[in-house]
């Protein structure tokens, strides 16, 4: 008989490899059913998070096959949030509520809460990355001791992306090889590589940082204004305004000079000038953003202003210009994590309230 009714483990998968599939199976033997939640699921590609969550739920299916089709493993998705703990350990909370209900009552316990079952939170506290297996003190620990040593998905992706790919299959299991050997053939694949190269030589030209950025959060009329980045990193990638901080420039002037030169805002009459602009900065609404891993390029720290324009049937005229592709207004209702660059998404949720 199983220790625990239901088991939970969590992580990114990027990709799967047999360290993984290891803590997998032995907590598998010490729980009914076992909840895989797969983080970083919202976000563009790059290459720390170069497989989609529908690819690597592929992987987690072809590994265990047996374990999906009886019901005993179940996949699901979890959304990155890179500025509150809180709100990611409270998505977790409430998947696994609901994963427990639904697969408490349908399938072998009946009519039972939440608090009749026994839940353990399984890992093996590999690094630093895994202080998230403290959030949850309402769950049991299940530690599995890696038999494979302290290799991860970060040495692959490392040997993968490059001239000459390697795919360690030793450390894979059969479909997660096959998959890389049939991905790096692909246009997305090429993509990845340049710019994990571009990133790779990013500190020997311009330092490891700290940085300083601004970027604009400007809102119309239930819309926001962003650019198309044209250049990699994130190159297709939807971006906010923004840039470096020049040496003898404020960062609030930053953000104006850098919102007027990627999109040539104007009001119909001319291109908006500083002043005006700046008078529609909302201070109260300042913040810094500066998780360390926000950024592959280095450690940048970036200042958001909300730019909040007056409302009206008619949006401000812009186009691209700088280093963006386009520049266009997009309905907030339009927009989903995977389609902006780095932490922009995050920056847009607390600025504007989404």
């Amino acid at each position: 008989m199983s220790k625990f009714d239901f088991g939970v483990f969590i992580g990114r998968f990027q990709p799967l490899h047999i360290g993984h599939e290891h803590v997998i199976a032995r907590t598998l033997e010490q729980v009914e059913r076992l909840f895989v939640l797969v983080g970083s699921a919202n976000v563009a590609r790059d290459p720390r998070n170069p497989f989609t969550y529908a690819e690597r739920e592929a992987m987690l299916r072809s590994a265990f096959r047996h374990e999906v089709a009886q019901g005993r493993l179940i996949i699901a998705p979890i959304d990155d949030h890179l500025y509150s703990d809180t709100a990611w350990v409270t998505q977790v909370q409430r998947k696994v509520r609901a994963l427990v209900l639904e697969h408490g009552n349908g399938h072998g316990f009946q009519n039972h809460g939440l608090s009749d079952f026994r839940v353990a939170l399984a890992g093996y506290g590999k690094d630093a990355s895994s202080y998230y297996l403290k959030l949850f003190p309402e769950w049991e620990s299940l530690q599995v001791e890696s038999q494979y040593g302290t290799f991860s998905s970060s040495d692959v992706r490392q040997r993968y992306f490059q001239r000459i790919p390697e795919v360690p299959a030793a450390i894979l299991s059969a479909g997660v090889a096959d998959f890389l050997r049939e991905f790096m053939l692909g246009e997305t694949f090429k993509a990845l590589l340049e710019e994990a190269e571009f990133l790779a030589a990013y500190p020997a030209q311009w330092g490891k940082g700290p940085f300083v950025t601004a970027d604009a959060v400007v809102v119309q009329s239930g819309h926001i204004l962003l650019v198309e980045r044209g250049r990699t990193p994130g190159k297709g990638l939807l971006a906010l305004p923004g840039g470096f901080v020049n040496p003898a420039e404020r960062i609030r002037d930053a953000a104006i000079r850098e919102l007027r030169e990627e999109t040539a805002i104007s009001d119909g009459k001319g291109q908006i000038p500083p002043a005006m602009l700046a008078s529609f900065i909302e201070d109260a609404r300042t913040r810094v953003f500066d998780a360390p891993n926000r950024s592959l390029r280095g450690r940048i720290i970036t200042h958001a202003f909300l730019f909040r324009l007056p409302e009206r049937r008619k949006l401000f005229s812009v186009k691209g210009g700088d280093d963006a592709a386009h520049a266009q207004w997009y309905r907030f209702g339009d927009l989903s994590p995977e389609m902006l660059f780095e932490d922009h998404w995050a920056i847009i949720e607390e600025m504007a309230d989404l």
